[in-house]
């Protein structure tokens, strides 16, 4: 990684603003179901604080569309991070102001403060300048610890950095470390599992991998396009018919790579996505014209595991059917169990393949889970970051 962090500067005396990012999941009465983004922003606040910084948290929560709405506070996340930390984070009223301004000027080192929502501003997601500036006018430095929204330019994420020196924390640091090192320098064989419901979501990155990992496994409703575009039979499920011509060629550019191509050669049939219906495995007749691919069969299921034994990397996208159905989530079982049991460097990016390594159990037994959905998809694409692209350089 070639941006400055914490690490290479000097905060003792000094404001810090960290974005981090609160967005946390919560149920309907405002309390907080999973608190591992929280708990992932620790290491770097605990740092500035014993570095002797006063610490100025901000973040979104949600999509309250540029107005307040008490629905979206973040009185349950400084509530959280109190218990967290051992002592009172106080929730200011706002993320700008005067009032904001004033307790922000007369924090000593050591304190911590949480700013309002900055999406109760609609200057945050249109990246104004003058909010930028306002943001950053209580500050010394800037520390972009919010990997999850990094590939958005936002007043919060981008705009800060052009006003204040502006570093990245100890998790966007880890993440671009170790999502990094997968993508530059694997140790192989490096393996890719793609998943998840559309082949247009991962065209970029089918693209970049293509010329990385010596094996591409793809699961999930994209695959069905990828196997009626070799003429499989694939009923009534996903299909993405503006697309076959593309689906034909990535296993042509495949071949002519020498990367292993993998595709699902059975799969888990149903009559419905919604596990009330009638389901059934079927194999190389293909899938009955009535029914939908729902998840992979039981022995693409071993042949995939199989394949990430071998590998000394796997970075894992996208799950292999509608995990959100027990009946359907075995093959995403698989591929979370083979992770685990590989000894490989495994990392899962973001969205729908970490929410189902977390709802099994299992994040703490890989090496790293992204905190970032679209932004790890990005960075799996090789694109530029705004949050990242606007730190200091080494």
């Amino acid at each position: 990684m070639n941006k400055k962090t914490v690490r290479d500067i000097d905060v003792k005396g000094k404001r810090v603003l960290v974005r981090a990012d609160f967005n946390v999941p919560q149920d309907k009465s405002g309390q907080i179901t999973d608190d591992r983004r929280i708990r992932e922003a620790l290491p770097t606040i605990k740092y500035l604080l014993e570095k002797g910084a006063s610490v100025v948290l901000a973040s979104h929560l949600g999509r309250p569309n540029g107005v307040r709405n008490e629905k979206f506070t973040l009185m349950p996340v400084a509530e959280r991070l109190s218990e967290l930390l051992g002592f009172h984070v106080p929730l200011l009223s706002d993320c700008v102001g005067p009032e904001v301004d004033a307790h922000v000027r007369a924090m000593k080192p050591g304190e911590v403060a949480l700013l309002e929502n900055v999406r109760f501003h609609k200057e945050e997601e249109a990246n104004d300048t003058v909010f930028a500036k306002e943001l950053a006018s209580t500050a010394d430095i800037f520390v972009m610890d919010a990997f999850g929204t990094a590939h958005r330019a936002h007043a919060s994420t981008e705009g800060v950095a052009r006003h204040i020196p502006a570093v990245a924390g100890l998790l966007v640091e880890k993440e671009l470390r170790i999502m990094g090192d997968a993508l530059s320098n694997p140790k192989r064989p490096f393996v890719a599992v793609l998943g998840g419901a559309k082949v247009k979501d991962k065209i970029a990155v089918v693209e970049n991998l293509l010329g990385k990992v010596d094996t591409l496994i793809i699961g999930g409703g994209m695959a069905y396009t990828f196997l009626r575009s070799e003429g499989y039979p694939t009923g009534g499920s996903l299909l993405d018919s503006e697309r076959l011509d593309y689906c034909k060629d990535i296993i042509l550019a495949a071949k002519a790579k020498g990367v292993k191509l993998l595709l699902p050669m059975d799969h888990v049939a149903a009559t419905s996505l919604d596990g009330n219906g009638t389901s059934r495995i079927v194999d190389g007749e293909g899938i009955p014209q009535d029914m939908i691919g729902v998840d992979i069969g039981p022995q693409t299921g071993k042949a995939f595991a199989e394949e990430i034994k071998t590998a000394k990397t796997v970075v894992w996208n996208g799950p292999m059917g509608v995990f959100e159905v027990p009946e359907y989530s075995k093959g995403t079982l698989a591929i979370a169990n083979a992770l685990v049991e590989s000894s490989a460097v495994t990392i899962v990016g973001g969205g729908d393949s970490a929410a189902a390594i977390e709802k099994l159990g299992l994040a703490d037994k890989v090496t790293h889970v992204s905190t970032g959905g679209g932004a790890s998809l990005e960075f799996l694409e090789g694109k530029v970051l705004p949050g990242i692209d606007a730190l200091q350089d080494l």
